[in-house]
């Protein structure tokens, strides 16, 4: 595995990188509770196509620095670190492929610099979902007063903090077996308020599964034991921030070119983007070329259907860059 790692200060912070091959570059940014190594399957399989793939782990997470301030997790600061890796690594623009947080890190970009864009691919999360006349926070707060959500168990410091923290290799385990195709998310809604996310959860089988070693999920387990969670968390307790820098641009398009990935069972197009997610999408980038959809598949699509990703990733890239040589 040709995997280059790299180290530097990118907009104020120190940013890891990983890097792979040559050709039309494509930035792959993870969600939580993940890191670049979410996309191991997809770099090698990628640059041996020909593309220039840059894995980052994102702000908060991995060997990326993790500013406490949760104003440090803005729409501002998330897309002037995708930014200052491009003017970093002197590219003029990139694809630009996101999952999970690493999606709606992706859009912003797009709307904000489209010049800096060559193309979106989303995973899953379609759009940031908006609700525009209430803060998201205020909204999932009274969703938690009848059940437990994991959203009002993160947003205040210091509970999930130091319970996650205490048991990163029992929660990792538990949360992407849950996040997988294999289970139902929602299933956790039967816990009444006040529960820890742990105990929410149901017990995964033990590994290895079809999809993910014993070996790969150590390599999560070691960065998050040695980092913490409150970076990551911080994503969420941001929500609100994040709301505000959105309300300018509600009901403006992007020209950027756009693709979508979903799977059969992910939780975020089940629960958390309306009856119509995919409208969401194309009412902001109405270029929406291609939406294809995984069965059997969770939210850790690119690990539990890696092969399919891969393919539709090429098809994706190869009609890019044929678009980009006109």
């Amino acid at each position: 595995m040709q995997w280059v790692h790299h180290h530097a200060t990118i907009n104020g912070i120190h940013m890891h990188y990983v890097e792979q091959g040559e050709g039309l570059p494509l930035v792959l940014c993870h969600g939580f509770p993940h890191l670049w190594f979410s996309w191991h399957r997809q770099i090698t399989a990628l640059a041996a196509a020909g593309y220039r793939v840059i894995a980052p782990d994102m702000r908060g997470m991995g060997q990326t620095e993790a500013p406490t301030a949760v104003e440090a997790y803005d729409i501002e600061h998330i897309t002037g670190d995708l930014l200052g890796l491009l003017d970093h690594l002197e590219l003029e623009n990139a694809v630009f492929a996101g999952l999970d947080f690493g999606a709606f890190a992706i859009y912003d970009l797009a709307l904000r610099h489209p010049g800096r864009v060559l193309a979106v691919i989303g995973l899953e999360n379609p759009a940031a979902p908006h609700n525009p006349d209430e803060p998201p926070l205020t909204e999932y707060r009274r969703i938690a007063e009848q059940h437990f959500l994991h959203i009002e168990y993160f947003r205040e410091p210091p509970r999930a903090d130091r319970e996650l923290a205490a048991q990163p290799r029992r929660f990792l385990h538990k949360v992407y077996h849950t996040l997988s195709g294999a289970c139902h998310f929602f299933d956790m809604f039967r816990h009444p308020p006040g529960t820890s996310y742990i105990d929410a959860m149901e017990e995964p089988p033990p590994l290895p599964w079809a999809w993910l070693s014993e070996l790969e999920l150590e390599f999560f387990v070691s960065e998050y034991s040695r980092t913490g969670f409150t970076g990551g968390l911080n994503w969420y307790r941001s929500f609100d921030i994040k709301w505000q820098q959105r309300r300018p641009f509600e009901g403006v398009q992007s020209a950027v070119p756009a693709y979508f990935i979903g799977s059969e069972h992910d939780v975020d197009l089940e629960g958390f983007h309306g009856e119509d997610p995919i409208g969401q999408m194309r009412a902001i980038f109405p270029d929406l070329r291609r939406v294809d959809m995984i069965s059997g598949a969770g939210h850790m699509v690119q690990l539990e259907a890696s092969d399919e990703v891969n393919r539709l990733l090429l098809e994706y890239l190869a009609e890019i860059s044929a678009a980009t040589a006109r």
